[in-house]
């Protein structure tokens, strides 16, 4: 028999051989025999280890796990208890048909605590146990915008309530855009119980109401269900466990809401649990809608439980000698501070004087050449003018000063007239006008003037397609029109003196050495400080010279300053306009701005952003007309100092006092004294004649009194062509212009003059003063 034919195994598969990697533990340990492996020199790396045992790693993750353990309990330790502190948790109905009363009452109905003395609004406490805490509901009734901003600012959780057949208006999104802003703690979302709708259509309904959400609160995974009885029970797990997450701009300070406010002895008594960091008697405290006071002691008030007796209180701090003073802006002294803006008593004066008066120079001392100074010019300005037999190639600049810009429309007069409050003395026809501004117009010209301020969107436009370009008037000499500007060779870099030609209001501001220095040496101290009212401690706080009206009904807030934080500078803002927003906003329009625990009335002035947020060379920033949208500006008023990157709301007044417009949102930047605001003006005029680099110009000026007091300023065209003024032409006010290249008589010669702008005082805003305006925001006429 024949054995059977059989290829050679050349295709057998042979699996390779374990790596050492994968070997037993017994098989490494007989590998190594006894020797240990050399340890890295980066295993330990401050708390990062690079190498380790499994023993070093197992016990690494024991200790972080300790460590957040810990972190939590005495973050949580506040609360702990039913004798803690409570949670504070402030109710907001998005809709007008939902009652805070019945999200309050379905969420206690979880733990089957009574709600009979719950009210519709205000304060109610309600005991916890199962969760070992206590929980303070803030309701809110619905349309109420500031109470609503002052509730959620002394809030650890903000529930949100949602109807399942009522959308939110518009009032309900500019709520929750302005609280976005504003700065949010916990939050949780709420269906208000509604027994009417099916099994079928609720879960699409809390589909739509997540996506709503989402979109101003991202953090949201849920919006519970009120009407279920598993959904009240997470809802209020929520509240009732955990930390709440942190809002940034309470870090280092203290507030406390008032479970009770009584007026006492000519005092404000408010007592409550005193929450965030340690509270001092000699700081300030703030009370939204009244203004900052003092402390004049602070006593115990600790919870009275049944069956034992009433503890006495005990004073358990008192304000000392170096509580801080109320005093918030120096009272300038004439005699003793050099007054660098003139009054109407001088500058009328010196409408008497003649218009050329030199004194008589001493033997060998007249120079060759005799400068006029233009009066009310300072020396500094002075140094900007050229004298006549220099080179005209070498382009000095030249200092301008300028009146009232009268030729303008009224809301850019109404600017002026606030800008420049002196009277120039050679304009006496200004005088007229300025008196008649003041008279009752006619029913026509009331109506004109009404339209003129209301095109507000048209004069945007325009300044938007020309920007800063302005005519020239014909009945005024363009010397006396634009006294008060100047020309700039560079504006990045020309030196501007930031303490010449100052307002009467900075000789009552505070100044800064070094900001930063001064906030890191007051919170410092904050923290060193003894004799305070620790976090979670009940107290009764005594205020000085508080109003009687605010032992109210209205739960009172209280925010603790500070040191410094009442003082007046000037401060500055980064802002972005609300892309909801459409009316026009234009440079000191009034406008509320929320920042801290603060409100105040005030008249912004806006500024270019430097790229960077850098001064500069010279720390010189181009005046904005308008807010526009899209772009970061720089938001200038006057105000109280406040420490830390506090976020700032801007909004705006309409007919209904609750029911503001969000304009537009930022940060607090700094408060820089020596940010020159510098407003330019553009004077276009018509190349009539064109030779290579020569060009008659015309339509500039209209005589020739101002070509030749314009002469040293250099001239630029919109193609990027640089000159000069060389002479005058006529007396029209045409005038010959060399360039530095050949130009085209389709371009256009400019001018640039420079002008430094101030904001308004601010003033506190309450409630109480809001004042009712019209619908249209272009229609808003600038107050004085």
């Amino acid at each position: 028999m024949v054995d059977a034919h059989h290829h050679r195994p050349t295709l057998k598969q042979q699996n390779k051989t374990f790596k050492s990697k994968h070997a037993t533990k017994s098989a490494l340990k007989e590998a190594a025999k006894g020797r240990v492996p050399r340890q890295s020199p980066k295993a330990n790396v401050g708390s990062k280890i690079a190498a380790q045992t499994r023993l070093n790693r197992r016990n690494n993750a024991k200790q972080a796990q300790a460590l957040k353990r810990n972190a939590l309990v005495s973050a949580t330790r506040l609360f702990n208890g039913v004798d803690g502190a409570p949670r504070i948790v402030t109710v907001i109905p998005l809709t007008e048909d939902i009652s805070p009363r019945s999200a309050v009452s379905s969420l206690a109905e979880a733990l089957d605590v009574a709600t009979d003395d719950c009210p519709d609004h205000g304060l109610w406490k309600m005991r916890a146990d199962r969760f070992k805490t206590s929980l303070q509901f803030l309701s809110v009734p619905y349309k109420r915008m500031y109470a609503a901003l002052d509730a959620c600012k002394a809030a650890d959780y903000v529930v949100f309530v949602l109807s399942s057949t009522v959308e939110v208006d518009t009032w309900g999104d500019t709520l929750l855009r302005t609280l976005q802003a504003q700065g949010l703690p916990e939050v949780v979302t709420v269906l208000a119980p509604n027994g009417e709708l099916d099994a079928k259509t609720r879960p699409g309904v809390l589909k739509s109401l997540l996506s709503f959400i989402q979109y101003f609160v991202p953090s949201q995974a849920r919006v519970f269900d009120l009407h279920a009885a598993a959904d009240r029970l997470n809802a209020l797990r929520a509240l009732a466990e955990g930390k709440p997450a942190d809002v940034r701009w309470r870090d280092g300070r203290a507030w406390l809401l008032g479970e009770s406010a009584e007026w006492e002895d000519g005092m404000l008594k408010v007592t409550g649990v005193a929450r965030g960091a340690p509270l001092s008697a000699n700081r300030l405290v703030h009370l939204p809608n009244y203004g900052d006071f003092q402390i004049s002691k602070i006593l115990s008030a600790p919870l009275t439980k049944p069956g034992k007796m009433e503890v006495e209180p005990a004073v358990v701090c008192q304000a000392g000698d170096d509580a801080d003073s109320l005093v918030s802006s120096n009272d300038p002294d004439d005699m003793a501070n050099e007054q660098t803006w003139p009054t109407e008593e001088e500058m009328q004066g010196s409408a008497a004087a003649p218009e050329a008066a030199f004194p008589d120079a001493k033997q060998g001392t007249t120079p060759k050449v005799v400068r006029r100074i233009p009066k009310g010019m300072s020396e500094y300005q002075a140094a900007w003018i050229i004298d006549e037999d220099e080179d005209d190639g070498e382009g000095e600049d030249g200092d301008k000063e300028g009146s009232e810009d009268e030729m303008m429309d009224a809301a850019e007069e109404e600017e002026e007239m606030v800008d420049m409050p002196v009277e120039e003395d050679h304009e006496m026809e200004t005088d007229s006008r300025r008196s008649v501004a003041f008279q009752d117009l006619d029913n026509e010209e009331e109506a004109k003037q009404l339209e003129t301020w209301r095109n507000r969107k048209r004069e945007e436009e325009d300044d938007l397609t020309f920007p800063d370009e302005i005519d020239t008037p014909k009945d005024i000499p363009a010397q006396a029109r634009f006294q008060r500007f100047r020309g700039m060779r560079s504006f990045r870099t020309s030196p501007w003196d930031p303490y010449e030609n100052l307002p009467r209001d900075y000789a009552r501001i505070f100044q800064f050495e070094d900001f930063k220095r001064t906030e890191r040496g007051v919170r410092r101290r904050a923290e060193e400080e003894l004799g305070v009212v620790e976090p979670g401690t009940r107290v009764t706080i005594y205020l000085r010279g508080a109003p009687q009206e605010a032992a109210g009904p209205t739960p009172v807030v209280l925010f603790a300053l500070l040191q410094h934080e009442h003082k007046v500078s000037v401060l500055n803002f980064t802002v972005q306009r609300n892309t909801e927003y459409d009316g026009s906003v234009r440079s000191k329009d009034p406008l509320i701005l929320c920042v801290g625990p603060r409100r105040l009335r005030v008249n912004p002035v806006y500024s270019q952003h430097t790229r960077g947020g850098g001064k500069g060379a010279n720390n010189v920033h181009k005046f904005e007309r308008f807010l526009r949208h899209g772009v970061t500006s720089i938001a200038t008023t006057y105000g109280p100092v406040v420490f830390g990157k506090q976020p700032c709301v801007w909004l705006r007044e309409t007919a209904d006092a609750q029911a503001p417009h969000l304009v537009a949102a930022g940060t607090f930047l700094n408060p820089d004294t020596t940010r020159v605001i510098a407003k330019r003006i553009v004077l276009t005029g018509h190349p009539f004649k064109v030779h290579k680099k020569t060009a008659t110009v015309r339509y500039m000026f209209f005589n020739a009194d101002d070509v030749h007091y314009f002469k040293p300023i250099q001239l630029h065209t919109k193609h990027g062509r640089t000159g000069h003024i060389r002479e005058s032409l006529g007396t029209h006010g045409y005038l010959k212009a060399h360039f530095d290249g050949p130009i085209n008589q389709m371009d256009t010669v400019c001018m640039s003059l420079y002008k430094r702008v101030f904001p308004k005082w601010a003033q506190l805003w309450t409630e109480s003063s809001s004042r009712v305006l019209s619908d249209d925001a272009g229609a808003t006429p600038m107050e004085e």
